[in-house]
């Protein structure tokens, strides 16, 4: 609906007015004088922790978000590059194969976990990946510890179990607006 719309994107700006007010605008830009890139070098494919923890340590702000990224399109772009926004670093926590089946069905996952991840590596959005076999990525918070997690504005409503996570250790839930119209699950249906 609109309103729901309305509010996330509202919640999306009340965050980021957060994290400039926090410096983060400054530590980006000291980034940038000193490394002429505003991404976190990653070394390895499985640093996710690391990556997050490096950032920690000089003062950024480590966003996650996560979901299954089968058939990478249009709207997860859109998602992971306004994730990007909201802090110093982006962690995306993929679904592995078992874990799509049982939320998507028999059919799914089109593509498999290594392959999602890598593809979400390639974006300079992106960070890091790390993918958890769980049924939700709570677990995975848990260790990870971001500040900020983020998910479609589909969630509005909806329960989300690592919210409590987040919360309880000072972090937002961020709900970002979606392309309309943009689903794995319709492309899917489509062909």
């Amino acid at each position: 609906t609109g309103g729901a719309l309305t509010e996330a994107v509202a919640r999306g700006v009340r965050t980021a007015s957060e994290y400039v007010a926090a410096g983060g605008a400054t530590a980006l830009s000291d980034r940038l004088r000193e490394t002429g890139s505003p991404r976190v070098p990653v070394g390895r494919e499985d640093d996710a922790f690391e990556v997050a923890e490096r950032v920690r340590r000089g003062g950024g702000t480590v966003v996650a978000t996560g979901g299954c990224f089968d058939l990478l399109h249009a709207g997860h772009v859109c998602l992971l590059q306004q994730a990007r926004r909201l802090g110093d670093c982006l962690v995306v926590c993929v679904n592995s194969d078992a874990s799509v089946r049982r939320a998507k069905g028999p059919g799914r996952p089109v593509t498999p976990a290594e392959d999602r991840a890598r593809v979400l590596r390639a974006l300079s959005d992106v960070d890091a990946t790390v993918v958890f076999d769980e049924d939700t990525p709570a677990r995975l918070l848990e260790e990870l510890r971001p500040d900020v997690w983020v998910k479609g504005a589909d969630y509005e409503g909806r329960e989300l179990p690592e919210a409590d996570i987040i919360r309880a250790r000072g972090g937002a839930v961020v709900l970002l607006p979606l392309l309309e119209g943009r689903s794995t699950t319709r492309l899917l249906e489509a062909r």
